[in-house]
């Protein structure tokens, strides 16, 4: 257990929130292992019907620490005690792999974005399957700002997201930009007010918690397929999981309710 992440779960939605306001939410150990705990764990919970990912105080996430990076400057070099370039790398790795359950996990997963987001932060948000942005949030890759490449995924997700021009733009100049400039990238799915921001957020999660949650793990999984498959393959894939999903407890109820016109209730069995 660690206070920089705070875990809650109601009726359906499980909320992870970074944790350390007086820094922006930046990573720690703590957080990230806390994190890579807590993800797949809901993932596998039939009790959680949405994920949200977010921030205290007004932020998201600034990223990695970098008074850490800082103080950590020259540590893993040959002969100096610390760990190897390869022991590092395979830590990262490890650390990284929380994304890809993110982007997999067969539920939906949202980035509710009460502000800034930088670095590995905002990778942490475009790995969730939607972000909700407040309109007035500044949003930036950050990486070549403190001369490193870049890691959690963002490369890839920013890329599929506003193309691979506009995204190596935006990771070679590390350019700020509001909630709203993302929203019309197509960084981010909804931008709210402040003023409008809590309510916007609590009615979305609900919304997401509200759809059968088994159909749309297939659809994930269809979406993401798409993104290498063929046409064949994907079509191979489609045909297998609508077969599925037709023989849920959630379709048949929804049936039946399209034919007496009233509205669905999805239980994600």
């Amino acid at each position: 257990m660690t206070s920089h992440l705070i875990e809650s779960l109601d009726d359906g939605v499980a909320t992870l929130m970074l944790n350390r306001p007086e820094a922006r939410n930046a990573m720690t150990g703590e957080m990230l292992a806390a994190l890579s705990e807590a993800v797949p764990r809901l993932a596998d919970d039939p009790k959680v019907r949405v994920l949200v990912l977010t921030g205290a105080g007004g932020a998201f996430c600034a990223g990695g620490d970098v008074k850490g990076f800082a103080a950590d400057t020259g540590r893993g070099s040959a002969g100096g005690g610390g760990p190897s370039m390869e022991q590092r790398i395979a830590g990262l790795r490890r650390g990284m792999e929380v994304v890809k359950v993110l982007h997999e996990m067969p539920k939906p997963t949202l980035a509710v974005m009460p502000g800034p987001a930088a670095g590995a932060g905002l990778s942490l948000a475009l790995a969730c399957d939607l972000r909700l942005c407040v309109s007035t949030a500044k949003l930036t890759t950050a990486f070549s700002k403190i001369a490193v490449s870049g890691d959690y995924g963002g490369s890839y997700f920013l890329s599929k997201l506003v193309g691979s021009a506009r995204a190596r733009e935006l990771y070679f100049s590390a350019e700020v930009i509001t909630g709203e400039q993302a929203l019309a990238l197509g960084m981010v799915t909804k931008i709210a007010s402040p003023e409008d921001f809590a309510a916007a957020a609590q009615a979305y999660t609900r919304y997401l918690a509200g759809l059968p949650t088994l159909a749309i793990g297939y659809m994930k999984r269809n979406l993401n397929a798409a993104e290498h498959a063929t046409l064949s393959e994907l079509l191979d894939l489609e045909a297998t999981h609508m077969v599925r999903t037709m023989m849920t407890e959630d379709h048949k109820s929804a049936s039946v309710a399209f034919v007496e016109k009233r509205p669905p209730v999805f239980n994600g069995r």
